[in-house]
């Protein structure tokens, strides 16, 4: 592959920001453990992964294609690659059917449910860049994108839906949600020039913190409800205690007058608390 090419599929993969895929892929590989009480066969760890690479790959492109316009108006994401012109919007549409593409195949080759439920999943995910646009609970749709995750593991794995596996997706719904509302502080200013819609627009720097805050205790409340629901010991409840714990560094490090930290916040922290959350269910399952 030629030095050119290289860098047009580094643009792409930059554009999707397709390392953080670890921000939902470790909840799904959580679900996926739950489900199969230990690891499934290869082939359905291997369909569950492809089925998230391609919803995000897709979510993501479709993301940057709808708020192109928004975003080259906005000096703090002007310079992402369609607005600045690195990427063009034929790439871009090409990530989107590409991803679609390999969810649906994914799905077909997981089970007939995976097959039927996939059009909900993408629904959600074309929907949700359009949502601020009209309604402060744009936080929430997003979370709700993240939490097919879980459930489509499950579903993966058993081919039908339990309730049981209903706790974890809302607490990912409230995790993705509170760390959407501290993303959106970086914004708030612009939001309101434009007439763009999110709870630190609606409410302000200080509530809107307190806000991500009671998102994410009520997050740690749910994931403590599988400890009855899975019967698990000791090694999930210390992954709970890192992750906690993780989660009020977090918080510390961004206040209503200081959000230079945010960055740190938002992608490190909370990176790792999926994968400690995966980390401690896998070694309470199987161990």
């Amino acid at each position: 592959m030629t030095t050119h090419a290289l860098r047009r599929v580094s643009d792409l993969l930059e554009m999707i920001k397709f390392s953080h895929t670890l921000f939902a892929l470790p909840f799904a590989l959580t679900g996926m453990v739950l489900a199969a009480r230990g690891v499934p066969s290869a082939g359905t760890v291997l369909g569950i992964v492809a089925a998230m690479v391609g919803a995000r790959t897709a979510a993501m492109a479709w993301n940057r294609l709808a708020d192109a316009d928004i975003d080259a108006r906005n000096p703090r994401t002007a310079g992402r690659h369609i607005p600045a012109g690195t990427v063009g919007r034929g790439e871009a549409w090409a990530l989107v059917v590409g991803g679609v593409l390999l969810l649906e195949a994914a799905a077909w080759f997981l089970n007939p449910l995976c097959l039927k439920l996939s059009p909900l999943a993408l629904a959600v995910i074309f929907l949700y860049p359009y949502t601020k646009r009209f309604t402060w609970l744009c936080h929430y749709l997003l979370g709700l994108a993240l939490a097919a995750a879980p459930l489509g593991a499950w579903i993966a794995v058993t081919g039908s839906w339990s309730w049981r596996i209903a706790p974890l997706g809302l607490a990912v719904l409230l995790w993705t949600a509170g760390f959407d509302v501290l993303y959106a502080l970086q914004d708030l200013d612009f939001d309101r020039t434009e007439g763009l819609h999110s709870i630190p627009q609606r409410w302000g720097r200080g509530r809107a913190l307190r806000w991500a805050a009671r998102l994410h205790l009520t997050m740690m409340a749910l994931l403590v409800l599988q400890i009855p629901l899975f019967g698990l010991g000791w090694w999930y409840v210390a992954g709970l205690a890192v992750a906690g714990g993780l989660l009020l560094y977090e918080h510390a490090l961004v206040t209503p007058y200081d959000l230079s930290r945010l960055d740190v916040a938002f992608f490190t922290m909370n990176g790792v608390v999926s994968v400690v959350v995966f980390l401690a269910t896998f070694l309470d399952v199987v161990l």
